[in-house]
């Protein structure tokens, strides 16, 4: 059973998500949040696989309540997945570098709704979608993102680096197993030794690494 908990602070938003998924037989919605310090203390007491995080709450923005849930011991295995209306939310490259494992629009459909939450409760990303690599990008480009110092990847192989800069645009490792000759177990593994060496969290924070560092420029 995936338990998830919403944190949006218009009642109507966290009522239409939970009628989607209390029909869902793996799905159990354990917790409603209309301000980002409730959901921190949901993500305390509940222990959810997933959150879904809008941005603007009082209190605690969303932003500050994913970093606190991402930095915290013992809540390691809580994703979150930021709601945004995109085009709006200038916010979202830095919900990722807080922690957060992807985005969902708030006016997304049932299916992707309920794909996106198996997805990261299972441990990926929700970076797939073309429109999150532009997002990313965008914000990179403005430079909203600091460079982070070379000594930052030198913990990498070469190797790992170029895995890096693959995730970094947006490929599966399905995807970097074709491009580099190597079995998708393999691609899985060099993934999985960056995360561990670099501490991210998961795929999106591989992501922000790429471009912070410069492996992927737009």
């Amino acid at each position: 059973m995936i338990k998830v908990v919403l944190a949006d602070d218009q009642a109507l938003v966290r009522a239409g998500f939970r009628m989607l998924l209390d029909i869902e037989e793996d799905i159990e919605v354990v917790g409603e949040a209309a301000t980002g310090a409730e959901a921190l203390a949901l993500a305390h007491s509940q222990r959810p696989e997933v959150v879904l995080m809008d941005i603007r709450m009082p209190v605690l923005d969303g932003i500050q309540a994913t970093r606190r849930i991402s930095q915290t011991a013992g809540l390691d295995r809580v994703r979150v997945i930021i709601l945004t209306t995109y085009d709006t939310d200038t916010y979202v490259f830095e919900a990722l570098q807080a922690g957060a494992s992807g985005f969902l629009l708030k006016d997304c459909g049932p299916a992707e709704l309920l794909h996106g939450i198996r997805v990261v409760a299972a441990g990926d990303a929700l970076l797939a979608p073309k429109i999150t690599r532009r997002l990313i990008g965008r914000f990179a480009a403005a430079g909203n993102t600091a460079r982070l110092a070379e000594d930052q990847l030198s913990v990498l192989t070469t190797r790992e680096r170029e895995i890096v800069a693959l995730v970094g645009q947006g490929l599966s490792n399905e995807e970097i197993a074709a491009k580099l000759v190597l079995s998708p177990a393999t691609a899985r593994t060099h993934v999985s030794r960056a995360m561990t060496k670099l501490r991210a969290r998961d795929r999106a924070q591989l992501v922000v690494i790429a471009y912070q560092t410069g492996l992927v420029t737009v």
